[in-house]
């Protein structure tokens, strides 16, 4: 009897060690998580460690029938409302057109779904394009090269590349928002400076000369006029994109001065004149000004000088010099006015295909960064890019990266960079129509988040934690509670209905 015992006994130590081996095994290929069902549950999640153990990871978990006890507990408070959210994408340039029309029909169809599809995929909800040619352009061109208004036309790079792929995007989701940026305006229309008003035959640099304030104003309504006769309606645009930098390989210097001229009395009027409900944001550079001091605090000289509210919805601004507390500055300064963050660049400078590093530092200052200082869109710089960094122009950013970077041998292998994730885990589970609301109490160092209302009636939460180790974080919107560990140095969505 007594062997018989023994022999039951280490039976069942056996099976007890196997089961916990196999439950530290399934640990560990989880990044950590016990293996959860990922449709099963009351609350969506998606997951990105800056390892890529959890790569977009959709899970799930339920509400709990428990008290909530818990000291991490991140309460949710509706009724704290701030900004209206229009959505999150990013530019989808000449460039980014053409790496994707190199790819198979299946193949780019499944990536764009994969980008903007609201129920396939992540989303994305707003995108820019070029108003012309920027940097990542096949050439340098606008939409009319030939002295006089009356030649506008499009080109080949909008007609083959551009909007071929706006229309598969807006088949995927219809309700994606489209801002336009100009780099340059017409040649034709430069001077080299507003004193000697001296023609200036340069893609780069120059100003647009005031006798011509009227054609280019036309030249913007025929722009809207001509993508919208393509069903492609242009939600919002900006007069020039970086007014104040000169040195772009397609470029024009607008002084706010100047931008309050031209969109005050050119481009204001002739928007209402040809009914168009498009938005104009000004400014749409850098937070710092370029350090141009008569140039600080551009779009509120413009406001204070008076400007027509409805037409010019706000303000749009990058992040290559200054701090995004200048946002908050500008907000309060004129809290009736929008605030979008437009462009923001990786590349070969800020180690940009280094996921560890980036995939924190970009969710911390251009995605909640920038959303938690009243933005109410976040669009990073190229969709897609080649291997090679391009298709890119001499004298623009030959060093930049894309949200994604295309393989040119094969158009086939796709590597996701940091700002493919960013914008993927706002636009997951913030809905175009969202509002941000106000959260209390847990806020330990590192941890970064912002919650959102969406029209649905489902609550939102985007989540970073930038520390080395994980933590369990309990949620809570009044009625319901539930916990979930958040891994170290990852970014975490949640989306649950109330």
């Amino acid at each position: 009897m007594k062997i018989l015992f023994h022999l039951k006994f280490v039976l069942l130590l056996t099976v007890l060690f196997s089961f916990c081996s196999c439950r530290e095994v399934n640990k560990e290929n989880n990044g950590g998580e016990e293996p959860v069902a990922p449709e099963a549950g009351d609350v969506t999640i998606y997951i990105t460690t800056n390892t890529r153990s959890q790569d977009f990871k959709k899970q799930a978990t339920s509400f709990s029938s428990k008290s909530n006890m818990s000291p991490t507990t991140i309460k949710l408070d509706p009724a704290k409302r701030y900004q209206t959210m229009d959505g999150f994408g990013a530019a989808v340039t000449g460039s980014t057109c053409y790496n994707l029309m190199q790819m198979t029909t299946e193949n780019r169809d499944k990536f764009l779904k994969e980008t903007f599809s609201p129920t396939e995929g992540m989303g994305q909800s707003y995108i820019r394009i070029a108003i012309g040619c920027s940097d990542f352009s096949l050439s340098e061109y606008t939409c009319c090269d030939t002295p006089g208004i009356e030649n506008f036309a499009l080109t080949s790079e909008e007609t083959e590349y551009v909007i071929p792929i706006l229309k598969e995007i807006l088949t995927i989701n219809p309700d994606v928002k489209i801002m336009g940026s100009p780099w340059t305006s017409p040649r034709w229309m430069k001077v080299n400076n507003l004193t000697d008003l001296q023609p200036f035959n340069s893609w780069t640099s120059g100003q647009l000369n005031p006798a011509y304030y009227a054609d280019y104003a036309s030249y913007f309504v025929k722009w809207i006029q001509v993508f919208e006769q393509q069903g492609i309606k242009i939600y919002s645009v900006t007069p020039q994109n970086e007014p104040l930098n000169r040195g772009n390989s397609a470029s024009l210097f607008m002084g706010w001065q100047e931008q309050l001229e031209f969109v005050k009395n050119h481009l204001v009027p002739q928007f209402k004149e040809a009914s168009l409900s498009t938005k104009i944001y000004l400014f749409d550079h850098n937070f710092n000004y370029d350090n141009m001091a008569d140039q600080n605090d551009y779009p509120v000289k413009i406001y204070d000088a008076g400007i027509d509210a409805n037409v010019v919805a706000g303000a749009a601004y990058h992040n290559y010099g200054g701090n995004k507390s200048e946002l908050l500055d500008i907000h309060e300064k004129h809290p009736e006015r929008e605030l979008v963050f437009t462009e923001t660049s990786i590349g070969t400078w800020n180690d940009g295909r280094n996921l560890e590093v980036r995939l924190i530092d970009d969710m911390r200052e251009v995605a909640l960064g920038t959303v938690n200082n009243w933005c109410k869109g976040v669009i990073v710089w190229n969709l897609m890019l080649d291997s090679d960094r391009g298709p890119n122009r001499e004298g623009g950013c030959q060093t930049c990266y894309g949200a994604v970077d295309i393989d040119r041998n094969s158009y086939t292998n796709i590597t996701r960079n940091s700002h493919y994730y960013i914008i993927g885990h706002l636009s997951s589970v913030v809905k175009p129509g969202a509002v941000r609301i106000g959260t209390s109490g847990f806020s330990d160092a590192g941890f970064y988040f912002s919650a959102f209302e969406n029209t649905d009636g489902t609550y939102a939460v985007v989540l970073l934690n930038s520390n080395s180790a994980a933590k369990l974080i309990t949620l809570d919107d009044g009625t319901n509670h539930f916990s979930y560990e958040v891994p170290a140095k990852s970014v975490i969505s949640y989306r649950w209905k109330k």
